[in-house]
């Protein structure tokens, strides 16, 4: 299977910090402001976030982690035992503005299941989403607030973010196409048999 590579470490990073900027600039500074991130891979970027922030506003927000497991429509797609993990939300959900932090935005449907999740702990003053990755192909009405980098892909198309806190290595983003790894998986079942 072919991965083309879309978004270096560098662009990752450099991604991150212009996405803390806007972040702190549609908030008009940091006062009451604070990051979730979607397990697992929107908590890692969470806390690059909030280190960008850190470096250049002098201010640490704060970073909850947010698992959606449970609130997703296709549940029973997923896994037959999902591992779910306890949402850690270490600030009162009602006096901040809450920037829902995730990899990558496709048809919403983990977007909305962030959103039912939040409010079943709180009501924040307002909700924010921002994305590394903006793929299109939206199902539901949403849209990111904040967004590293636009991917038009079809739907064939699978976009993956390494990110070295999850995966090790280096962080980087690939898209690569569905049929070619449904290939690579029945040669690998064929190759077992």
């Amino acid at each position: 299977m072919t991965a083309r590579q879309i978004m270096t470490a560098d662009e990752v990073r450099r991604a991150l910090v212009r996405v803390s900027h806007e972040i702190v600039e549609k908030h008009a500074g940091t006062d009451g402001l604070a990051l979730v991130g979607i397990q697992r891979r929107g908590v890692p970027l969470a806390e690059r976030i909030a280190d960008a922030i850190e470096q250049h506003e002098g201010v640490r927000i704060p970073v909850g982690s947010l698992d959606i497991t449970f609130y997703r429509d296709d549940l029973s797609r997923v896994a037959r035992q999902p591992l779910v993990r306890t949402p850690d939300l270490p600030f009162q959900l009602e006096e901040v503005a809450v920037v829902v932090v995730d990899d990558v935005l496709y048809t919403g449907r983990t977007v909305r299941a962030a959103m039912d999740a939040l409010m079943d702990h709180g009501r924040p003053s307002a909700v924010r989403l921002a994305v590394l990755i903006d793929r299109g192909h939206r199902e539901l009405p949403i849209r990111a607030d904040h967004v590293g980098k636009n991917v038009p892909t079809s739907r064939e198309e699978i976009i993956k973010v390494h990110l070295r806190e999850i995966d090790g290595g280096d962080d980087e983003v690939v898209i690569e196409r569905a049929a070619e790894r449904d290939e690579e998986l029945l040669t690998a079942a064929r190759a077992a048999d």
